[in-house]
């Protein structure tokens, strides 16, 4: 291969030159986009931005790129040759089946591993993967060849001994093998018991199962306690705090020096509160509102100072990094940071003197934002509502601060019309909550309804958040920051959906990525008058890209900001945590970090919140068919959510619980079409189909694989 340099007088590189190395520089990073300044930046060449422009013109028209919006361009994924073998580093991502797609930082579309190709890797594992693509199709085949680093070394299951060992069978499907246990290692955990197993190696030359020592007794299997613990432990989280973080949190002080008040603008006589659900106890956000002489006024978000006690490179600090998010799970919150801090010394609780980074908005008398200011404050919150005590006011015009709540509710209004108005989607899931009792077993299921005063609080968080990216991406030199990133939609994903919803009889008429958010917001509106398109709500949302975290600014989507950052929840978001960091810096003088360094952090704590959401789906889900085990026999409504091979999902109406009715249960045999729309009974013709409203009975709820089993009802 002919090597390529640039000229030695000018810094330049000759257009076919140029074209090569602009392609292998997105054939190095396929999941970047670059304009033609950031490519004369990354490849540091003095070629003009139109002579790149214009190889990029001609690698677009031989179809090795692909335009975006906003002058950006990316890899086309029909670049990797088919037959070609390809060596890269990803993450595991196992399927139900036991098979896995490999997700690699480098390429746009994931790799496809067989169960039987695996290797031993499991779920979360960073591994080598050897691919190539699969000759008449797209699909990236590939064969895990070596585990480089384990999700995590911690597994739950149940001890089973003998009179020479003890092996732990774990509750982890994807485990390939149980886990080989010397006596000396049991910790005094007894037969039949649950444990927690941390493994210390693999395998050996005598013993190919991995070598484990018992770290905790939890008792006998079954109850809800330690199927809670089981999620947490099997998605990679710790339960306790290491010794030395704990000594770390306790030795920090609750004084607030006057010299340290002193650094800080002062707003401890300016009226604030906090609004947050009823059993939050870690406040890290609080609103401040005051009229100015002149007839503006002066809006405050003030979020809480972490980074004053969490000091970079301490104990407290690598652990809150290695966690990176709180989880909350039906019953329990495991915090990323330790009580003192989360709860006592960060949480900005009523009638006590709080230190606080601050974002402050001056609005004129039009509610236009005039002028913007950030720093670090101490504030003296004055009232602790809950969201339903602010509704209550809200509604009733009437109450404590009554004025000033209705006035920040109607400037969170014109802010949510504004965002919308700008291309923001509105998808307003619903939330399951659950009402427990006392052993912690739910008595009852609820859609959690996010009301004005739910809304306020998320618009003003935007708010600070947008501005705090924009303040930082919008400098004449960026340096890189956490960004909160949102690709645009797959729309070969919005395509099939399109005609999944033409099935169904919803007409959406999509050619541009921009046109997405108006259709899918119309969508919302009206599966709320038409029961049966609710099944295409979670279709919508799965053709968009998730949100990552990430140093390369592509904008958000979903929001429709073109910058847009975490800075409003540091107490449980980690990112948070950088973003105050940096953005304290850069409004002394110019700061930059290794951007490489910053890249791998963002990596980190996108895969750390995907498991955090992973545990919270996991919890709901047992939380589910625990309430289901108590109504077995019992008729509920439902609607049809999907359809496979076995038979239907039903999703109820009153509690979001999801079933299986397989046809084997009903009275003819069913034919399901190839379109997964609907099946249709080989004797009576009859049609059963996505979006049906059913009427079925609970045949049994299943703890253990976590299912629940139904019947149609004789109505139906």
């Amino acid at each position: 291969m002919r090597k390529i340099k640039n000229s030695k007088k000018t810094g330049k590189l000759n257009p076919n030159d140029l074209k090569r190395s602009i392609l292998a520089l997105f054939r190095r990073q396929a999941k970047k986009r670059y304009n033609a300044k950031q490519i004369q930046k990354k490849l540091k060449i003095k070629n003009t931005k139109d002579s790149i422009q214009d190889a990029l013109d001609k690698l677009e028209n031989d179809k090795k790129i692909v335009a975006l919006p906003r002058e950006k361009y990316k890899l086309n994924k029909e670049n990797l040759d088919k037959g070609e073998t390809h060596v890269l580093i990803g993450r595991v991502d196992m399927t139900r089946n036991g098979s896995a797609y490999i997700v690699c930082d480098d390429l746009e579309d994931d790799i496809y591993v067989p169960a039987r190709k695996l290797n031993y890797a499991l779920n979360g594992d960073k591994v080598e993967v050897k691919f190539s693509k699969e000759p008449g199709r797209n699909r990236l085949n590939g064969e895990i060849t070596r585990v480089l680093e384990r999700k995590t070394e911690y597994f739950i299951g149940t001890l089973k001994l003998s009179s020479r060992f003890g092996f732990v069978i774990t509750d982890n499907q994807n485990m390939f093998t149980d886990i080989y246990i010397p006596l000396e290692d049991l910790n005094g955990a007894k037969n039949g018991e649950k444990v927690v197993t941390r493994i210390v190696k693999w395998q050996t030359e005598k013993i190919k199962s991995p070598i484990g020592v018992i770290t905790e007794s939890l008792g006998k299997a079954g109850s809800s306690d330690i199927e809670m613990k089981s999620i947490l432990i099997q998605n990679g989280f710790e339960l306790s705090f290491p010794p030395e973080v704990l000594e770390e949190s306790e030795a920090l002080s609750e004084k607030i020096s006057e010299a340290e008040i002193a650094r800080r603008r002062d707003f401890r006589e300016v009226l604030t509160f906090t609004i947050d659900p009823d059993t939050a106890k870690d406040f890290d956000d609080a609103l401040s509102l005051e009229y100015l002489d002149n007839g503006n006024y002066e809006v405050g978000i003030h979020i809480a100072d972490v980074t004053h006690y969490v000091r970079e490179g301490s104990a407290l600090d690598k652990e809150a990094y290695k966690r990176s998010t709180s989880v909350y799970l039906v019953d329990r919150v495991l915090p990323m940071l330790p009580e003192k801090i989360s709860n006592v010394l960060c949480s900005l609780r009523p009638n006590e003197e709080k230190l606080t980074f601050s974002a402050v908005f001056t609005f004129d008398k039009n509610d236009k934002i005039i002028k913007e200011w950030f720093g670090k404050g101490v504030i003296f919150s004055d009232r602790r509502f809950t969201y339903g005590e602010a509704q209550e006011i809200l509604e009733a015009g009437e109450g404590e601060l009554a004025a000033e709540l209705k006035k920040l509710n109607q400037l969170s209004k014109k802010l949510r019309k504004q965002r919308f108005k700008e291309g923001s989607v509105d998808f307003d899931m619903p939330e399951v909550k659950f009402k427990l009792d006392e052993e912690g077993v739910p008595v009852s299921v609820y859609v959690k309804e996010r009301k004005d005063s739910n809304m306020l609080i998320e618009d003003f968080m935007l708010l600070a958040n947008r501005r705090v990216a924009a303040k930082i991406g919008k400098q004449e030199y960026p340096v890189p920051f956490v960004y909160r990133i949102h690709d645009l939609p797959d729309m070969m994903k919005v395509g099939d959906f399109i005609k999944f919803a033409q099935a169904l009889g919803y007409k959406m008429n999509i050619q541009t990525p921009e046109q997405i958010a108006k259709a899918y917001t119309q969508l919302l509106k009206d599966t709320k008058t038409r029961p049966e398109l609710k099944v295409l709500e979670p279709l919508a949302i799965r053709t968009m890209s998730k949100a990552i975290y990430s140093s390369d600014n592509i904008g958000h989507y979903g929001l429709g900001f073109s910058y847009y950052s975490h800075f409003t929840s540091p107490i449980r978001r980690y990112a948070d945590v950088l973003v105050h960091r940096i953005f304290e810096k850069n409004l002394k003088e110019r700061y930059a970090v290794k951007q490489a360094e910053l890249e791998e952090m963002c990596g980190h704590i996108s895969r750390q919140e995907r498991k955090a959401t992973d545990a919270e789906r996991q919890s709901v889900k047992y939380k589910q068919v625990e309430f289901m085990t108590k109504r077995i026999g019992e008729v509920f409504t439902g609607v049809i959510s999907g359809m496979i091979d076995k038979g239907f999902f039903v999703e109820l109406v009153d509690n979001f619980c999801e079933g299986m009715v397989t046809f084997s249960t009903l009275p003819e045999s069913y034919q399901l079409d190839e379109s997964r729309l609907f099946a249709v009974g080989n004797i009576s013709n009859k049609k059963i189909k996505m979006g049906d409203i059913v009427r079925v009975r609970i045949v049994s709820a299943n703890l253990q694989t976590r299912k629940i089993d139904m019947e149609l009802a004789n109505d139906e």
